[in-house]
């Protein structure tokens, strides 16, 4: 004790280090070391421009205090103002904060990113090799050239002239190694070429899958105050961008009994450096993009032009060549899951059933959450998975506009009978079981009524054909020039069933007051045109029908008016 008052008085300053280092260590005791947490992705809701993903991770808590818990090797372009963590089990723990940092790791952490960077560095070596073959090859061709031409070099006293017999030799013996090199050379240059297609495919592929952040990932903190230990369950949950989906629908019309089934699919796309593997997948039509205000006007200033000065030529740069990475394309890789059988089944055989999702309707947004675990790869492939088929009762209507094409397009009014909006996306029409087109749906909201258009039908023959044309001098001194045009339109229901048919034609509309044009057939006061000359007729067809419609027309003008858009 005495030596310690002593040193206390001797070395104050040791004494201050030594109590000093106990203050900080003191502490220790409290704070245990980060506890990593394996983790599972087990759902994700995605959005039209991002995706929220969610992982588990099961802990088993054996002391007291304040504990950090790492979940380790995430995206590194999840959005750090994202963070959520929740948590339940036996053990008693508070939240005390969630942070995230940036991690770079000596290695790729995304299995299928490494798994091209090592191909690339495969094929890289493989080159090397070639190339080294090469030079050897090069070298040796060189060595067989100063070979010969120490052959036919002149003798020397000490040296022998070589015989004939063995200059000959000689050359065969060389001239079969330049061959054997220049063969070699050749598959070289082709396995180079092909080891550079190689690399631009790979190369490809590794610019899609960048998007995993390489080398750099993301570690998130949790720090827990844990009063009891014990067993706990934690979720985080954070937002990244690189995903999306688009909706698509198939729409399947059965003409005998006038309804339409429109299956509603999602079309989902994912490049966030995560493969979703089983999840529970949320789709949800709400756009967080585009923020929650409305965007703000700025005042639309006016002033006078002023002028610019011309600017003066430059001289075009000339750029030499150069690799450019190319893209993937956005194929759509279409599924038959979902797709009924269209032919008759027997009647012990069961229907297999389409999966669909459950449909929460919100006050802006509807969610679709998917009933069946889903898996979509990091690679911005598409995955297509089932949301919901709604069915619609339709009354048929046939369109044709015979002077363009003779055809009927089927199409139907139906009304978005559901709590959710249908967006706007491709859609694939299927009549009576037969792919007859492939058309769009715009985006309908709740209630509206939209127009569907479902293809043609070939079982409406429809036909056009100009009758006649005749001209005549017209007015007592024959100045005047009149041209009569006349057109049949044939229309026929070869259906088993009525059709309601609207047929569209026109006469021409006159832009000057000298050209006069008359309607002669239909009878303008049955049938009066638009504005734009535009007839339209309404027909009901029993099966088999045929009908007959005709238009006719004359133009008048003064013999000395060239008149422009008409029929020779």
């Amino acid at each position: 004790m005495q030596s310690l008052f002593t040193l206390m008085k001797l070395r104050p300053a040791v004494f201050a280090a030594l109590a000093a280092l106990f203050l900080v260590a003191a502490p220790a005791a409290v704070f245990s070391a980060p506890v990593p947490a394996p983790s599972t992705i087990n759902a994700v809701t995605v959005y039209t421009d991002r995706a929220v993903v969610t992982r588990a991770a099961s802990l088993e808590l054996s002391a007291t205090g304040t504990t950090e818990v790492l979940f380790e090797k995430l995206p590194a372009a999840l959005l750090d103002q994202s963070l959520q963590v929740s948590g339940h089990g036996a053990a008693q723990v508070a939240i005390l904060d969630v942070t995230a940092r940036a991690a770079y790791l000596d290695f790729t952490p995304n299995e299928r990113v490494k798994a091209v960077e090592d191909e690339l560095r495969a094929i890289a070596r493989e080159r090397r090799g070639l190339d080294d073959r090469s030079k050897l090859l090069e070298t040796q061709r060189t060595s067989i050239g100063y070979t010969e031409g120490a052959l036919f070099a002149p003798a020397s006293k000490d040296t022998a002239r070589p015989t004939v017999a063995e200059v000959t030799a000689a050359l065969a013996f060389l001239n079969e190694q330049r061959a054997k090199i220049t063969t070699e050379l050749a598959t070289l240059d082709d396995q180079r070429e092909s080891l550079a297609a190689k690399t631009d495919a790979a190369q490809r592929r590794l610019n899609e899958l960048r998007g995993a952040g390489g080398r750099a990932s993301k570690t998130v903190a949790v720090r827990l105050d844990v009063a009891a230990a014990g067993q706990l369950e934690l979720a985080l949950s954070y937002t990244v961008p690189g995903a999306s989906w688009t909706p698509s629908y198939d729409a399947r019309v059965n003409s005998d009994d006038k309804s339409i089934a429109l299956a509603y699919h999602g079309l989902v796309r994912q490049n966030t450096g995560e493969d979703w593997r089983d999840v529970a997948l949320t789709l949800s039509t709400a756009r967080p993009g585009l923020g929650g205000a409305v965007p703000k006007l700025e005042p639309w200033g006016i002033d006078v032009l002023v002028p610019r000065p011309p600017m003066k030529p430059q001289p075009v740069a000339s750029f030499g060549k150069f690799d450019a990475a190319g893209s993937i394309p956005l194929g759509v890789s279409l599924s038959n899951s979902g797709m009924m059988s269209d032919s008759s089944a027997k009647s012990m055989d069961q229907a297999a059933t389409t999966m669909s999702a459950t449909v929460e309707a919100g006050t802006t947004s509807a969610v679709f959450k998917v009933t069946a675990p889903s898996s979509v790869p990091s690679d911005n492939s598409t995955q297509k998975v089932p949301i919901v088929t709604a069915g619609l009762a339709a009354n048929f209507d046939y369109l044709t506009t015979p002077k363009l094409q003779a055809t009927a397009f089927l199409a139907s009014r139906v009304e978005n009978a559901s709590e959710f909006p249908l967006l706007a996306g491709p859609m694939n029409v299927f009549l009576d079981g037969t792919f007859v087109a492939a058309s769009a749906l715009r985006t309908v909201m709740p209630g509206e009524k939209f127009d569907l258009a479902l293809g043609a039908d070939e079982g409406i023959a429809v036909k056009h054909r100009r009758v006649q044309r005749f001209a005549e001098d017209t007015g007592l001194t024959g100045r005047g020039r009149r041209v009569t045009y006349e057109y049949l339109i044939t229309v026929q229901n070869n259906k088993k069933i009525p059709a309601h048919v609207i047929v569209a034609d026109q006469i021409p509309v006159s832009g000057n007051e000298k050209i006069v044009v008359k309607q002669l057939a239909p009878d303008a006061r049955e049938m009066k045109p638009t504005a734009e000359g535009a007839l339209k007729w309404t027909l009901d067809l029993k099966p088999g029908e045929k009908r007959e419609l005709t238009v006719k027309f004359s133009v008048d003008h003064p013999n000395e008016v060239q008149v422009a858009g008409l029929e020779p």
